[in-house]
């Protein structure tokens, strides 16, 4: 089972074989929100259409998929000593926000993924990447796991763009698993600035359309979110919901560190065929 190269709040390496468990078989596995692409480095399907709407995050994918070992070695270069140091990582960042290079982008990225606090990924309302500095002994390149994507790569669709796009294209063999950012715990726990604009309640209530909609027409949907009264209410006509608890690794410090209920809801064609003989 390999694992993703890029540190992400919300990974979903650790639960994979939860969400396996759910995903009917497919041909393909459709990734709405991808990420750290966690769910499909794991898991085996024969394709991948996978998408995000962080333009800095698809450029990568596309680059390592294209370049291969020549570009994991240009990333590999920004890993030095001199470079985590907390001056230099300022003067790198600032040079992501300017450079226009999309190799260069890609491989600072990745450098940025492993030096940035917490391996967080946010922007400003200005779309510039504004994470702090880490401060952590001896960053890890993960060579092995960047040439892991590259082994799987051929079997992958990379696009960018709202999630709506991807769900255009879903076919009726495929499988879907859909990791939006996720409905807030409380009013001040709110995280969604991965790219540069948010994700709304409305956004939420339009996702919730789309998969009901496809997964009529697919080999079935499975989802992630809070476990809360108002996502409950969100999906009450889902054919399943299990609830999970699940490590967070976001807080600043260790021992505030808690586990966070989210759960797991499941749509597939059974679902709406029962629905209409009834």
């Amino acid at each position: 089972m390999s694992k993703p190269f890029l540190k992400w709040a919300g990974g979903k390496h650790k639960l994979a074989p939860l969400i396996q468990a759910q995903l009917p078989q497919a041909q393909r596995l459709v990734e709405p929100f991808v990420g750290s692409a966690a769910v499909s480095l794991a898991l085996e399907f024969d394709e991948y259409l996978l998408n995000d709407n962080n333009p800095d995050l698809i450029h990568l994918y596309q680059t390592l998929k294209q370049e291969k070992q020549a570009f994991i070695d240009y990333a590999q270069s920004f890993f030095t000593p001199e470079n985590n140091q907390e001056t230099r990582f300022y003067d790198l960042r600032e040079q992501f926000n300017h450079s226009d290079d999309v190799t260069e982008r890609s491989a600072l990225f990745v450098y940025l993924n492993r030096h940035a606090f917490n391996g967080l990924c946010r922007y400003n309302s200005k779309g510039l990447f504004n994470v702090p500095f880490g401060r952590y002994k001896s960053p890890h390149f993960p060579a092995d796991e960047m040439c892991d994507f590259v082994a799987k790569s051929a079997r992958m669709v990379l696009m960018c763009g709202d999630f709506q796009a991807a769900f255009a294209l879903i076919e009726p063999d495929d499988a879907v698993y859909c990791d939006p950012p996720y409905v807030p715990l409380n009013e001040t726990a709110s995280f969604t600035a991965y790219s540069q604009n948010g994700f709304a309640w409305q956004d939420q209530l339009r996702l919730l359309q789309c998969v009901e909609q496809k997964a009529k027409n697919c080999r079935g949907v499975v989802l992630s979110n809070h476990d809360t009264p108002q996502t409950r209410e969100l999906y009450r006509h889902a054919q399943f919901i299990e609830n999970i608890e699940v490590q967070r690794n976001i807080a600043a410090k260790g021992s505030s560190r808690q586990k966070v209920k989210e759960i797991l809801v499941h749509w597939n064609t059974k679902t709406f065929i029962k629905e209409m003989i009834l």
